[in-house]
């Protein structure tokens, strides 16, 4: 269920400058996006299927794994939404597969020679190989190759940023100091921006509650925003040891050392901030069922509580929508995925919760409670 609700004007303003820094910070992925889509050769795909491909045909004239077909369909709905390609209205396969089409943009980069003069200089019109110069520094960045790479290795266990880098970014960041403190500050500075906004915007969601945990909070950002705001409620945080062992002594927040994938230590609420987006299904299926068996039932105020995105959700504008599908590009660098209401709902489901509420609030990410 999807609650629409107003803000504040400080907080839409905030929030509408987020959009616009990140639509333009996240222009290089619709870059890469183009690049890989040339190297799978989407548009001769589309063309030499008289015009028409489902995604099934486009991974099989790509000699691509059936294990990649969820990963193409996010990458086709990025390259539809920036309008490089587009989904039929009139065609349709036995199994209500889409289908799609090229535009007149599209059509530039068909390779094949449309006058059927095979003469192997390919179609006139073709701006391909342009396009494969200009985007040269896209293809052959870390996570262009990771990406390229990735959709022609037949398993899905390795992420395209471990293909690129040869270990994934959590094992960078244990390794490399600078890029560790380069990924806490970027987190540090996420949490201090959306908790003002949660705590201004949402602070019902918290009210009525003895005791929260975050998971994965970190050094505890967010917690302590939270404590300083319910000095009543009894916050802790949940991350790995080495995480724990850096937190900060004193203060109004408790820090536990411990593992998602394990157990979670029980509280009236758990609070997720842009964790299960890094995760598959399987995974997030797990981490949630700790969650429930973490929490009380719903009549004594258990609630699992989930800062994330919820691709579709919220404002209709192009540029919201773009930054949606782009990030989500981007987060399958680390083989996580940016989730629609429905890819939501079935993991919520699997992990045996009841019921939940989407609040479209925070721009580009949305507040959920989850029910058990």
């Amino acid at each position: 269920m999807t609650k629409m609700a107003s803000i504040s004007k400080d907080s839409e303003e905030l929030l509408n400058a987020q959009l616009e820094l990140w639509h333009h910070a996240f222009g290089y992925v619709k870059s890469m996006a183009l690049a890989v889509a040339l190297d799978l050769g989407v548009a001769d795909s589309i063309h030499r299927r008289g015009g028409a491909a489902t995604l099934s045909h486009i991974l099989a004239d790509a000699n691509l794994s059936p294990s990649k077909l969820h990963a193409l369909r996010r990458l086709m709905r990025a390259l539809t939404v920036s309008g490089t390609f587009t989904i039929s209205t009139s065609t349709s396969s036995g199994d209500d597969e889409p289908f799609y089409e090229l535009t007149p943009a599209s059509r530039l980069l068909v390779r094949d020679d449309v006058d059927g003069d095979d003469d192997g200089e390919g179609s006139p019109a073709s701006l391909s190989p342009v396009l494969s110069l200009v985007l040269n520094p896209f293809r052959v960045s870390p996570l262009g190759m990771g990406i390229a790479a990735w959709f022609r290795r037949g398993d899905g266990e390795v992420a395209p940023f471990a293909v690129a880098h040869g270990k994934n970014m959590w094992e960078m960041a244990a390794r490399k100091p600078a890029f560790n403190a380069l990924v806490n500050e970027a987190m540090a500075a996420d949490s201090r921006f959306v908790m003002r906004i949660v705590l201004k915007e949402c602070a019902e969601v918290f009210r009525g509650i003895e005791s929260l945990v975050d998971v994965a909070g970190g050094l505890g950002g967010a917690a302590a925003s939270i404590a300083r705001a319910f000095p009543e409620l009894k916050c802790s945080v949940l991350d790995l040891p080495h995480v724990v062992a850096s937190a900060p002594s004193g203060g109004n927040v408790k820090f536990v050392a411990g593992d998602m994938f394990q157990s979670i230590p029980p509280a009236d609420a758990v609070f997720l901030k842009w964790i299960l987006h890094d995760w598959g299904d399987e995974e997030c299926v797990r981490i949630l069922k700790n969650c429930k068996k973490a929490i009380p039932p719903r009549d004594k105020g258990g609630k699992v509580i989930i800062i994330d995105m919820v691709v579709g959700c919220g404002s209709s504008d192009a540029k919201h929508i773009e930054t949606q599908v782009l990030y989500d590009l981007l987060i399958m660098g680390i083989n996580g995925i940016e989730r629609d209401e429905q890819e939501w709902k079935k993991i919520f489901f699997e992990a045996g919760f009841k019921d939940y509420k989407i609040m479209p609030i925070l721009g580009v990410r949305s507040m959920i409670e989850l029910y058990p």
